[in-house]
């Protein structure tokens, strides 16, 4: 019993992490995209990041490879949908409809017939009103929306199929295989027009660099590494952490203002973590039996 808690206190620490390189993108990203197509910077990041992890493709097998695949799709869906819907809506709301997944994910196990803690559904709840509160600023639904309820979906699929594989394989392996499949399918969404923005990409080599190496192969790592030990419905509810980070960097890397919708947010997403908390919040065996990386 005191492994396991051990072992799931140490996921939910490494999906902190996750949280908080991920929450750096944002205001690294702002200026890039101006200037890089986001297909071009997407298609960069996960070659860069395949490249590096591709030592790790030796001794792979059939299963592995399936599941890394099945990820890799999922995971290149969220990404395709998210540009796709981002250029017809704000990012702030992109990020709240974006946190439903956190009730999506409960949700859906539910429908499976799995038992979920009524707090589970609770604390769900307050942390989406809590994304909500800092950052829907109202307006008519179009259809960036509903691409962004779609991408919901999709990753509430990501995290619940990792949820059943991760246990299964050598960590760092799945995470090749994801990398390298999503890799592929971003040069064949991009194409060659690549070779068109080499110079932008010389102009931004360092940053484009992090965000291959830290904020897409370690942290595609590191949520495959704390999902053996961290639920999915726990998963799910410890991203709405992302948008509360990525403000506390917008506010100190580019002076943008918090306000008090964005403390009031804050509180809540955190309320809503400590909600979520309960000792008999434990995963089977298969949960917590660690795979060498």
């Amino acid at each position: 019993m005191q492994i396991e808690n051990t072992l799931r206190l140490k996921g939910i620490m490494l999906l902190i992490l996750v949280n908080v390189i991920s929450a750096t993108t944002f205001p690294l990203t702002k200026d890039i995209v101006s200037s890089l197509p986001p297909s071009a910077l997407i298609t960069t990041r996960f070659v860069i990041a395949a490249a590096v992890f591709a030592v790790n493709l030796r001794n792979i097998n059939a299963l592995l490879l399936r599941d890394g695949t099945v990820l890799g799709l999922f995971l290149f869906f969220f990404l395709a949908i998210e540009t796709i819907a981002l250029k017809t809506i704000p990012a702030n709301r992109a990020a709240f409809i974006g946190s439903l997944n956190a009730l999506i994910v409960p949700l859906l196990a539910w429908l499976s017939g799995q038992r979920v803690p009524l707090r589970t559904f609770l604390a769900a709840g307050v942390a989406v009103i809590g994304i909500g509160v800092m950052f829907w600023e109202g307006g008519e639904l179009g259809i960036g929306d509903l691409l962004m309820f779609v991408d919901a979906f999709v990753y509430a699929g990501y995290i619940i199929f990792l949820d059943r594989v991760a246990s299964r394989h050598p960590t760092l392996t799945l995470t090749s295989v994801q990398l390298l499949f999503i890799a592929v399918l971003g040069l064949l969404w991009n194409n060659t027009q690549i070779l068109n923005q080499f110079e932008v990409i010389h102009q931004h080599w360092g940053v484009i660099v992090y965000l291959g190496l830290l904020a897409t192969a370690a942290v595609i790592w590191l949520q495959t590494l704390a999902q053996q030990w961290v639920s999915a419905d726990e998963t799910a509810l410890l991203y709405t952490l992302e948008p509360l980070f990525a403000t506390i960097f917008s506010f100190w890397l580019l002076g943008e203002h918090l306000g008090i919708r964005g403390l009031i947010g804050a509180i809540l997403v955190l309320v809503a973590l400590l909600l979520s908390q309960s000792p008999q919040k434990l995963e089977p065996e298969a949960k917590v039996e660690v795979q060498s990386s």
